[in-house]
């Protein structure tokens, strides 16, 4: 039985990593992504837990999280996650201060299993040896040639066989080129592979029908967010319409916004992030309570911060390989996983098996 060590650091650094290109989906565009990364230690032993979220999160967890957390043992995940759920009461949970707390929920997961010298998935307990994923990125900004280039990559480089691809552009006033951009994906990578779409919420109800219905020509069988993930009554609407699978979830940051979304009915998959969902901890319950209605869950975006965690999930569909986090993810830490054939094989490593690299991280660094 290993000490009860107490959770003695959490440090916080800051970092903008550019994209290669311009990108942008159907309601936000970006060249950069911001990346806050924690440390967690317990006597000699580092955990690392990471979120997509403004710097400021770094500071959240500087004046409020480390206060409810220091000092007490840092094998107690889930009392530990609890304080820092209580920390953020008058901050308020949803939004900045929940990818602070997931930064540290996966540090802490991170390091407990170190402590114990066995893999993260080993800690958690495996429902499958591999996870499936899926290729992303697609993005409106991209031209045909850059689109094809990314798309054959996948699947006729890797043998990823599942694909997705950005529409709704310009809050869906581009629809031709919507559904020109899908015929290219769908030619690019032949009648066997999946191909979904994410509309980002860019469509209205009668227009995401629409939409819908079109693309059911080229097979595709994933539409995410087809309008806003606030509107539950319409992605029921649109779920209840149309053949393809309907899913969202990927902006939900605690487990009352998850028990909202499947209770109305208004998914097929849910979606969850446990960079931005309150960690690892919540990302487990989410699947739980997926399963509990029927439904599976996909891991939304970083996927080595999921790889692990979504090994121990039964009712997983599979996790995001998304374009920009690969990129960054390989760029931060030694240990990155291989995609080849479409699945993730979590390493035997303690912990996720992740290592970050300093000096290659320190250019990009803004705190």
């Amino acid at each position: 039985m290993k000490p009860q060590l107490p959770l003695e650091q959490l440090a916080v650094s800051a970092y903008s990593i550019p994209t290669d290109a311009p990108e942008a989906d159907a309601t936000f565009d970006w060249d950069a992504t911001t990346v806050v990364v924690v440390e967690a230690r317990a006597g000699t032993v580092y955990g690392t837990g990471w979120t997509y979220a403004p710097a400021a999160a770094g500071l959240l967890i500087d004046e409020q999280l480390a206060p409810a957390t220091l000092g007490r043992s840092a094998m107690d995940v889930p009392r530990l996650h609890d304080a820092m759920c209580r920390a953020v009461r008058d901050s308020g949970r949803p939004g900045i201060a929940s990818c602070a707390i997931s930064a540290v929920d996966l540090a802490l997961w991170d390091l407990k299993a170190r402590q114990f010298e066995v893999p993260l998935v080993g800690l958690l307990g495996a429902a499958r040896e591999t996870v499936p994923v899926y290729g992303s990125g697609g993005f409106t900004t991209y031209h045909d040639t850059h689109l094809a280039s990314q798309l054959s990559g996948w699947v006729h480089g890797q043998g990823i066989p599942r694909v997705k691809i950005k529409i709704g552009e310009g809050r869906g006033r581009a629809v031709v080129r919507d559904l020109s951009r899908v015929r290219q994906a769908r030619h690019v990578i032949g009648d066997k592979a999946e191909l979904y779409v994410d509309a980002a919420g860019g469509y209205n109800r009668k227009q995401a029908v629409r939409v819908g219905g079109a693309l059911a020509e080229y097979g595709v069988g994933w539409l995410e967010e087809p309008v806003s993930a606030d509107d539950l009554n319409g992605l029921r609407l649109i779920r209840d319409t149309l053949v393809c699978d309907v899913a969202a979830g990927k902006f939900g940051y605690d487990l009352p916004y998850f028990a909202r979304m499947v209770s109305a009915g208004a998914v097929d998959c849910l979606q969850a992030d446990a960079t931005r969902c309150g960690g690892i901890t919540e990302f487990l319950r989410a699947a739980a309570l997926a399963q509990a209605h029927g439904l599976e869950i996909s891991a939304h975006c970083a996927p080595h911060a999921h790889a692990h965690a979504a090994a121990a999930v039964p009712n997983l569909r599979h996790i995001e390989w998304f374009h920009d986090h690969v990129r960054i993810e390989s760029t931060l830490f030694d240990g990155a996983l291989d995609p080849s054939g479409g699945e993730l094989t979590p390493g035997q490593s303690p912990g996720h098996g992740l290592t970050l690299r300093r000096e290659d991280m320190e250019p990009y660094r803004i705190a």
